[in-house]
């Protein structure tokens, strides 16, 4: 599936001149493949603007995809879910209104926001700046805070989504690249975590329940591979990862909940291929050039699909699919889905043992 069809239309508004901006903040907080899609816009903002310095507001828990990253001068790490709980509002107005002011000290000269939502909206006016520029179809009325407006679209992937702003910047450049901070050293990972020469990494994870195919078939999956399946995803993902590994034959050992999101960079670097359904791990794999075998159910891979043509998007075709629903009671379009469909996909790109059915 090719998805850098940069098909961008800049939005007919005049752009003012913005030769040197001395700081610019990037908004986007969530989630983790956002965030990785988020990557080429980082590195046009930096090709644009070379002296610049950057900031970048991130939620507690995603921080480790960016600290240390060369590109980024500085990162708010702000606190969003406990934002959510209502026991805690008193805290919370405190903690927003002393962002806000440390926020309004930077004199920004311009912010991006990225998220689109009220909470990112709210930041963005917070901080003053001259110029402040979201989407057109940014949501829960927080266009209203932005100086200039650019339409993103819908049918579009996020990460050409997301360049339309840095098009809208001056950036001409169709040469997309998915910078990460420095790698960490992969021979300690291996070490630490015995990992075998050569393997694939396993994603079952995702935070819609609908997105998920089931862990009995990852497992199945597994026994069929030609080399060890390294299971990967958070600590929500471990009885999860028990079936596969239980499943498996064992093929798969189980890395869920146990790795930062640094070694999980590097571990998903270093494998032959991904199987994932539709996650933020999965964004990552695409980002480092890892092919990815992703397995959609109510999403649509135009927007939301591994980014580029190396990868290879799995599916049961269904008349409902894709429906974007959290929730659903037949959930056709994942468990229609066979192991061995998906096995002969994976066949077809790489060498896989004959199995029967």
């Amino acid at each position: 599936m090719d998805n850098r069809k940069n098909t961008y239309r800049r939005e007919e508004l005049t752009m003012p001149s913005l030769k040197n901006p001395g700081k610019i903040l990037i908004v986007k907080p969530s989630s983790l493949g956002d965030i990785v899609h988020s990557l080429p816009f980082l590195n046009a903002i930096r090709a644009c603007f070379p002296e610049s310095e950057i900031h970048w507001v991130i939620a507690k828990g995603f921080e480790g995809l960016l600290e240390g990253h060369p590109m980024i001068n500085k990162l708010w790490i702000i606190h969003k879910d406990k934002w959510r709980k209502i026991s805690r509002a008193g805290e919370t107005v405190k903690e927003l209104a002393a962002l806000f002011k440390e926020l309004k000290k930077e004199r920004y000269d311009l912010v991006v926001d990225l998220q689109g939502l009220l909470r990112s909206g709210l930041i963005t006016a917070a901080t003053g700046a001259p110029m402040r520029i979201g989407f057109l179809e940014a949501r829960e009325g927080s266009r209203l805070f932005y100086t200039h407006k650019v339409e993103g679209g819908k049918d579009i992937h996020a990460v050409d989504r997301y360049l339309k702003i840095a098009h809208f910047l001056g950036f001409p450049d169709e040469n997309i690249s998915f910078p990460f901070p420095p790698p960490v050293d992969i021979s300690e990972i291996r070490h630490r975590f015995t990992l075998p020469e050569e393997y694939v990494v396993l994603v079952p994870g995702a935070r819609w329940e609908t997105k998920r195919w089931a862990p009995e078939k990852f497992g199945e999956l597994a026994a069929r591979l030609p080399m060890k399946a390294i299971v990967a995803g958070s600590r929500g993902d471990l009885d999860i990862a028990k079936t596969i590994v239980a499943t498996s034959q064992g093929k798969a050992v189980s890395l869920v909940g146990k790795t930062s999101l640094r070694e999980l960079i590097e571990i998903t670097r270093n494998a032959q291929f991904v199987v994932s359904n539709d996650s933020g791990p999965m964004h990552i794999a695409a980002a480092l050039g890892i092919p990815v075998f992703a397995l959609f159910g109510p999403t649509k891979p135009l927007r939301t699909g591994p980014y580029g043509d190396i990868h290879t998007i799995i599916r049961e075709e269904t008349e409902c699919a894709p429906c974007f629903r959290k929730k659903c009671d037949t959930l056709y379009c994942m468990r229609n889905l066979t192991v061995q469909k998906v096995a002969d996909v994976i066949r077809s790109r790489v060498s896989l043992p004959s199995r029967g059915r």
